[in-house]
């Protein structure tokens, strides 16, 4: 298959300008008629799990699928990235699942434990139920950033905990080593690292005020980095012994992927400032695994036309186009 590079123009190639910009509201300005039917659902996770999600149901057609969307760390159901591409395959007849990680958007409350990185199995077990909503058509899954690693998680388990009606996963710019990309956020740009840090804070504090009686986290708030508060969260985890296996949980490097049963699509930049590039050029060869490394895009961006054409929605909708001619 030849596939049209991202190629953006010349004054629109900068890492920095496409990951900002990939984020900025702008982006999804406009009308969004997919937000306008959402509707709220509580999905069960298992274990007691619950995550809060929006689905919006086509309404004078049938849909041609479900399509679940997986925001980053410390996005949401209504970040930027997931309201554009949501809107752009509802407005191409699907339904669009969005769907919140633990403690993310307006979930604090529903659980008493913490987020991490490594919850595999309630995020399966959510987009397993998801995907039950609309049983008879086939189901995708796209995550970005930290959730395109859930996605690559969630695809490895297919072969022994299958999603029916699951037909194949895309990731966007995935931290395939979480430990090597927290790095990369702490030494790269100051503002990615203070952006993290200020949004991981405000949501450890959210997290305190719903559960006041389990967590005092103003000790461990005067941290700078996300690697140090990473250390100094750790004796929150019990099912960690330090933040070096914390992190070996979710790690995806190596022969991770070469067990894959399913189809799945991964979208990189060479450009990535936090998601270090050398991680996908080593990969195993698989019949099911695509990986599209751009010269261009930075982290979640492949803006063109810039600042609100998006060329992987794009390549997601003809990867789409082409499976349902078969």
């Amino acid at each position: 298959m030849v596939v049209k590079p991202f190629h953006p123009a010349v004054w629109a190639r900068s890492p920095h300008i496409q990951t900002i910009f990939g984020s900025l509201g702008l982006r999804a300005a406009g009308k969004s008629e997919m937000a306008d039917v959402a509707r709220e659902v509580i999905t069960d996770a298992g274990n007691g799990g619950r995550l809060l999600g929006y689905h919006s149901r086509q309404q004078v057609r049938s849909p041609r699928g479900l399509i679940i969307l997986i925001h980053g760390w410390e996005g949401s159901s209504d970040s930027t990235y997931v309201l554009s591409t949501g809107r752009y395959f509802f407005r191409r007849g699907y339904d669009i699942f969005r769907l919140n990680l633990r403690d993310h958007g307006r979930s604090h409350h529903l659980n008493r434990e913490l987020f991490h990185g490594a919850l595999t199995d309630e995020t399966a077990q959510a987009v397993g139920n998801i995907a039950r909503l609309l049983p008879d058509r086939p189901c995708y899954v796209i995550g970005f950033s930290l959730g395109g690693n859930f996605v690559l998680r969630i695809a490895l388990r297919q072969s022994d905990s299958p999603i029916p009606n699951l037909r194949r996963a895309f990731s966007i710019s995935p931290p395939l080593d979480p430990y090597q990309s927290t790095l990369a956020i702490d030494k790269g740009l100051p503002i990615y690292r203070i952006y993290f840090m200020a949004k991981w804070k405000k949501s450890l504090r959210r997290k305190q005020r719903c559960f006041p009686e389990l967590y005092r986290f103003e000790e461990i708030l005067h941290h700078k980095t996300c690697m140090a508060l990473t250390e100094a969260i750790m004796p929150w985890y019990t099912e960690f012994g330090n933040y070096l296996e914390y992190f070996s949980r979710y790690t995806l490097t190596g022969n991770a992927l070469a067990s894959l049963a399913m189809p799945v699509t991964i979208i990189t930049s060479a450009d990535d400032p936090v998601v270090p590039v050398e991680d996908f050029r080593h990969l195993p060869q698989n019949r099911y695994l695509d990986v599209y490394i751009q010269r261009y895009g930075g982290h979640c961006g492949f803006l063109d036309p810039f600042p609100i054409g998006c060329w992987y929605e794009r390549r997601i909708g003809e990867i789409l186009e082409q499976e349902e001619e078969v």
